[in-house]
C-alpha cells in the first residue's frame, strides 16, 4: 500500500478538489506547475501527468493546447478529474506497474510531470521502479519533471526519498539531470525543503 493510501484511505478526492477551488477563488495562483511545464515544451506536445490526482495541472495544460494523459491510482481523485474534464483521457493505474501499451498509449511522451509529492507518497522502496516506468514512457530527449517535499514542513508524511536517492533512480533509468529549482516559479534551488527537478532521457 502506498503512503498516500495509508494517509487518505483513497477517499480524499472531493476535499482535495474543494481546497484548490477555494484557493483559486481567493485569488491564489494554482497553475504554477502547468506554467512551468509549458515553458519546457511547446504547445501540442504529448504530456503524461503521472499521479494526476484531481487533474488540476493536466486540465490547465490541456487548455493551453497540450495533448495530455492523466494516470492515478486513487479512484476518488480521478472521479473529480473526470467530473471537471470528462473529455480528457484519465486512467486508473498503479505507477509501479505502469505500462503505456496496456492502456493503448504510445511510449513517446515529450514530458512526464509528477507534481504534488508523488514520489514521497509512493510505497517505500518502489521509487526506482516508478522512475523506470515513467522514463520508458518518454521519447528519446523527453523530459521528466518532479516536484516534491524533502522535509516535514513540505510533506503530509514523514520525509521519504532524498534528492541524491532520486537522482540515483533517474540515472539508473537513463535520465540525466538538466536543472533543479526550489519552486514551480523556477526559483533556483538553494538546498531547501522542496525541489523541482528536470531530467532528460
Amino acid at each position: 500500500m502506498s503512503r498516500w493510501q495509508e494517509l487518505t484511505g483513497g477517499t480524499s478526492g472531493q476535499g482535495y478538489a474543494a481546497r484548490f477551488a477555494a484557493l483559486a477563488r481567493s485569488g491564489k495562483d494554482v497553475h504554477g506547475e502547468a506554467r512551468f511545464c509549458a515553458a519546457l515544451v511547446p504547445a501540442g506536445a504529448q504530456v503524461l501527468d503521472a499521479g494526476c490526482g484531481t487533474g488540476r495541472v493536466m486540465i490547465r495544460l490541456a487548455e493551453l493546447g497540450y495533448e495530455c494523459v492523466g494516470v492515478d491510482l486513487d479512484a476518488s481523485m480521478l472521479a473529480e478529474a473526470q467530473r471537471q474534464a470528462p473529455g480528457l483521457p484519465w486512467f486508473q493505474a498503479d505507477l509501479t506497474e505502469f505500462e503505456p501499451s496496456s492502456l493503448g498509449l504510445a511510449a513517446d511522451f515529450d514530458l512526464v510531470v509528477a507534481a504534488g509529492n508523488v514520489f514521497p507518497l509512493l510505497a517505500a522502496g518502489t521509487e526506482a521502479t516508478v522512475v523506470k516506468r515513467l522514463a520508458t514512457a518518454l521519447r528519446p530527449g523527453g523530459l521528466m519533471v518532479a516536484g516534491f517535499g524533502l522535509d516535514e514542513a513540505h510533506l503530509p508524511v514523514p520525509p521519504g526519498i532524498t534528492l541524491p536517492e532520486y537522482d540515483e533512480c533517474c540515472a539508473a533509468a537513463g535520465l540525466a539531470l538538466v536543472d533543479r529549482f526550489a519552486t514551480w516559479d523556477a526559483v533556483p534551488y538553494d538546498g531547501g525543503g522542496y525541489a523541482v527537478s528536470v531530467h532528460r532521457r
